[in-house]
């Protein structure tokens, strides 16, 4: 028989941290805690195989679950001494999910379950406190009708602020036993009103509907699209965990909290988080009451006067101080942890490895490799290399002048400028229409993931450093800034109001996430400093991979940058960008126009002096500081028609600055339209056809390697690439013209190879291999040839595809193992078995995506290349692939 559920509590579990894929992360910690004897709440774990088979099944659970999840209650109420359903003893629970993977805010949480009419009074009875029974019954209502029966939590809100508004009162904890008695009869009734039948009084009803609904939010929009951004299967599924409640709203002596081990805004080693007297967990996120600090010295540091729990509750914080201690020991990680503390004793309801921003992603994998916790390895294994695009782009310049409209916590650091936006769809909307945006909202919710996602940064007037927007901004690594209290937003105005100054929808703002202001405007920026931690995880990172990074750029400043991030060489220089500045342009179109070779002979003369200048500034870059650094320049590639204008008041400017006639020119121009212009005369074929554009291009090459060599005494490294080859003859004819303008020229350190693009050019890399001292896949074309795609159109549809399971991940983002690596896989062997001295590597955009980097590593290629800013990133994701396969060895 399948074991579906597994018990934790008193001590002991049937599960460990080990067993996350089946337990989920909630309910493998749980398990974990109870076995380290720390006080967790009883509870089971119904695996996330129940959720699959679930979903498998046509929504059907298996047939022996049931008897199963009878035992798990009979375990909670065998070690917490009371009675599923009974109205005088009566156990009360929380339905909780725990995917594997963090989903935090995704899926559905009900807490109190199990109350009812009859069971509050049990609960007020032996509790003794008639108002925390009847205030957890009316959250028990709220959360169940919402989560389970579909009927909007602003339905029970409404009816509270209403009736609180009549009574004069500010805050929820103002309301006595009476006050929480009578709304508890108006929730019932709304919910009926809605419903059309009474609130569910059976407990076993409710528990089932709470499941049902914790399992059906897998699936839910929110959690979707979380999964699509963070890269989680939906094959995952998601576990269940039913846990015995503690109470944090039983006075003054209860509470409810979040925390981090270490800061996760900065990394520090200290002590962050929140935590509300007299409340539950729910209370804390949502931005309902302000929370107040952990720490005496946060408190200061904030000047909240509220005191913290370490002066409120010294003798429970010593206790927490202590777990954190030892779970953070335990796990050799930062924990994010949540605890309630039921009249003076402390729960651990939770503890998961904490997202953090990316620069304390750096300083916790540093300071813990340095402290002899972890291992460099681990340490690099730690950081995700994609979150340090976070840290490449620059922040707010302290000298620049600054016009402060509102203020609220540093939830998310990081700078940001945008239009103001009031709501996700609009973000999501202007983002597609690219636009940059800021979003500023009251609070946010989980239906807001797209929004957040869409935007820049996130502003909201609600909520602490633990609510939803600054755990989900911080993950995201977007600027965020929380609890803006003085921002009054009218929807209805598409505006937003700080102390009478007024900001409208479309105005530009600056958001700063690391002091927790918002300006008017824009502010500017400067350049990042990429030293430090950052510096040591890069360095560590270089010793540990055996891929070379190389970078795709073209101008001085590009190429200048990628060097400065540790670019190894130019993995590939795309000469097609220079022909379209505008001081060369008209010499290129008097080129295509030209009848015969002569005419392109002498359009291409006023050429040869600039691009021999494009060729030296980049080389004299990379061969600085005594050093010679590869340059892999690909011939001209795309079709001529793309350099001709297409407009007719173009049209006729063009001919007028080139002297020709407008119908020349667009005689010219249909002559060269093609109806599939990226499957026509382009690449090689241009070589082919026109021979003189390449060899001009070598000549460009090779005076400039001269006159670089010449001034510095460095000779650089020219790697020239033919682009679109699909036959050996091709590059056999083209490398042979090569040769002689090298010849000619007395070039002194070149190469010739070509860009593998083409399906045919993969299978017969053998015979092309004979002529090539390089293959460069170029995986932009290769994918687009191998699925018959256009990546320019294909973004309309590919979405539909990734939904429908066909496809995982979007293939021009992320490598296509299957089919166009199986191609780079045959091209890698047959090209190798012909030419052992074979040098291999990627030059399209999959060079910065870690999972294709992984590939790379795998399949044997010697280097990636990828767009300066990623060049960091490729060079921690090579370090991680390497980790990784030595890993995978042992």
């Amino acid at each position: 028989m399948t074991q579906w559920v597994y018990a934790f509590g008193g001590g002991s579990a049937e599960g460990d941290t080990s067993m996350k894929n089946l337990l989920g992360g909630k309910g493998a910690n749980l398990a974990e805690m109870a076995s380290l004897g720390l006080p967790v709440p009883p509870g089971f774990t119904m695996t996330t195989e129940v959720c699959t088979t679930y979903y498998k099944n046509g929504e059907q659970y298996p047939d022996d679950l049931d008897p199963q999840v009878e035992a798990g209650l009979a375990h909670i109420e065998k070690l917490t001494d009371k009675v599923f359903g009974d109205a005088e003893n009566p156990l009360l629970v929380s339905v909780r999910s725990g995917a594997r993977a963090s989903m935090p805010g995704m899926m559905d949480t009900v807490l109190n379950l199990g109350l009812n009419d009859e069971t509050v009074e049990g609960l007020a009875k032996l509790s003794g406190d008639r108002r925390f029974a009847f205030d957890s019954y009316r959250r028990f209502i709220t959360m169940y009708a919402d989560v389970v029966l579909g009927v909007h939590h602003h339905t029970f809100e409404d009816i509270l602020e209403t009736f609180k508004d009549n009574r004069g009162y500010m805050l929820d904890t103002e309301l006595n036993a009476e006050d929480w008695e009578t709304l508890v009869g108006r929730f019932k009734d709304a919910a009926k009103r809605e419903l059309g039948y009474d609130f569910p009084q059976d407990p076993r009803v409710q528990l089932q509907g709470a499941i049902d609904a914790v399992f059906g939010s897998w699936m839910n929009d929110r959690a979707v699209v979380y999964r699509r951004l963070n890269d989680i299967p939906a094959a995952w599924g998601t576990a269940v965990n039913v846990q015995a409640m503690v109470f944090g709203n039983m006075g003054e002596t209860s509470a409810t909290g979040v925390a981090f081990t270490r800061d996760p805004s900065t990394g520090e080693n200290t002590y962050y988080g929140e935590f509300l007297i007299n409340a539950q967990g729910e209370d804390v996120v949502a931005g309902i009451r302000t929370p107040q600090t952990l720490t005496k010295v946060a408190r200061e540091n904030m000047g909240d006067e509220a005191p913290s729990m370490e002066e409120a509750m010294p003798d429970v914080y010593a206790q927490l101080a202590e777990t954190f201690v030892s779970l953070e020991a335990h796990y050799r990680d930062m924990q994010d942890i949540e605890f309630t503390v039921e009249r003076g004793k402390l729960w651990m309801l939770q503890t998961r490895t904490g997202k953090r921003t990316a620069r304390a992603a750096l300083k916790i994998a540093v300071d813990m490799a340095a402290a002899g916790q972890i291992s460099q390895d681990e340490a690099l294994m730690r950081v995700d290399a994609l979150s340090l695009d976070q840290l490449l782009h620059p922040t707010l310049s302290p000298d620049a002048p600054r016009d402060i409209i509102a203020s609220g916590l540093p939830a998310s650091p990081g700078a940001a400028i945008g239009e103001v936006v009031f709501t996700s769809d609009e973000a999501e909307a202007l983002k597609k229409a690219g636009h940059k945006v800021i979003l500023v909202r009251t609070e946010t919710s989980p239906e807001d993931i797209h929004g957040m996602h869409a935007a820049e940064a996130i502003v909201t007037a609600r909520g602490g450093m633990t609510s939803h927007a600054a755990v989900v901004a911080r993950g995201m690594g977007k600027p965020c800034v929380s609890g803006a209290g003085t921002i009054r937003i009218d929807l209805a105005a598409q505006e937003f109001s700080v102390m009478g100054r007024v900001v409208k929808k479309g105005e530009t703002v600056t958001v700063d996430g690391a002091t927790g202001h918002v300006f008017a405007g824009e502010v500017e920026m400067i350049q990042p400093e990429l030293s430090g931690d950052f510096a040591k995880i890069m360095a560590w990172a270089d010793e540990a991979r055996t891929l070379g990074i190389r970078t795709n750029a073209e101008t001085p400043l590009d190429v200048q940058t990628a060097k400065d991030f540790g670019a190894e060489g130019i993995g590939l220089c795309r000469t097609e960008h220079m022909f379209f500045e505008e001081s060369r342009l008209g010499n290129f179109r008097e080129m295509i126009l030209a009848t015969d070779k002569d005419g392109r002979e002498a359009a291409l003369a006023k050429i040869l002096p600039v691009q021999t200048d494009d060729f030296a500034a980049i080389f004299r870059i990379m061969a600085k500081d005594g050093q010679s650094l590869p340059c892999m320049i690909r011939l001209l590639d795309p079709p001529l028609h793309e350099f001709l204008p297409h407009e007719e008041a173009d049209i006729q400017t063009v001919a007028d600055t080139l002297g020709v006639s407008a119908r020349e020119l667009m005689s010219r121009a249909r002559e060269l339209a093609e109806t599939n212009p990226m499957l026509g005369h382009r690449g090689c074929r241009l070589g082919i056809s026109y021979p003189e554009i390449y060899e001009m291009q070598a000549r460009a090459i090779f005076e400039a390697q001269k006159q670089v060599a010449s001034e510095s005494g460095v000779t650089p490294i020219a790697e020239i690439m033919i682009p679109l080859v699909s036959s050996a003859k091709e590059l056999e004819i083209l490398k042979a013209a090569i040769d002689r303008i090298a010849q000619d020229v007395g070039a002194l350190d070149y190469s010739v190879g070509t860009m593998i693009e083409l399906p045919r050019a993969a299978l017969r890399a053998g015979d092309i291999a004979e002529h090539a001292a390089f293959f460069s896949f170029g995986t932009n074309d290769l994918t687009q040839t191998t699925f018959g795609l256009s990546r320019d159109d294909a973004g309309r549809f590919l979405p539909d595809y990734v939904r429908a399971g066909i496809i995982e991940k979007d293939p021009f983002v992320t490598l296509d193992q299957d089919g166009v690596g199986d191609l780079i896989s045959i091209a890698v062997e047959r090209g190798t078995a012909v030419n052992k001295d074979l040098k291999l590597g990627i030059c399209g955009e999959h060079g910065g995506d870690p999972a294709s980097i992984r590939f790379c590593h795998n399949a044997g290629l010697k280097y990636v290349s990828c767009s300066p800013y990623r060049v960091p990133i490729a060079r921690l994701a090579a370090a991680q692939a390497a980790i990784a396969s030595k890993i995978a060895a042992h």
